[in-house]
């Protein structure tokens, strides 16, 4: 993990809508550096997409976050999605 940056945000978000991208970009961190429990995680990506609604505003935001962090949205979100239940652990050569 990368130290002292800050997440991919638009300032034009409500309140709710940057807490909600918040929560999402810590999942990811959670599911790299400790493991979070699948559902959690899939919940938290479905609020998400309320928000993030298009594919690739999605990517777009993904790519900045891996930028700076180092931690893919993309392959946590994948690996949630193929294993359904149970804890996500991301490996950090699965980043690449």
């Amino acid at each position: 993990m990368r130290e002292n940056y800050t997440y991919p945000l638009n300032l034009e978000w409500t309140n709710d809508e940057l807490v909600c991208v918040m929560k999402m970009w810590q999942t990811v961190e959670k599911a790299y550096e400790k493991g979070i429990p699948i559902e959690e995680c899939l919940e938290n990506y479905k609020q998400f997409k309320q928000i993030i609604r298009s594919i690739g505003e999605e990517k777009k935001l993904g790519k900045e976050f891996e930028e700076v962090s180092g931690y893919s949205l993309y392959r946590t979100i994948q690996q949630a999605k193929i294993l359904k239940k149970g804890r996500l652990k991301m490996q950090e050569d699965s980043k690449k």
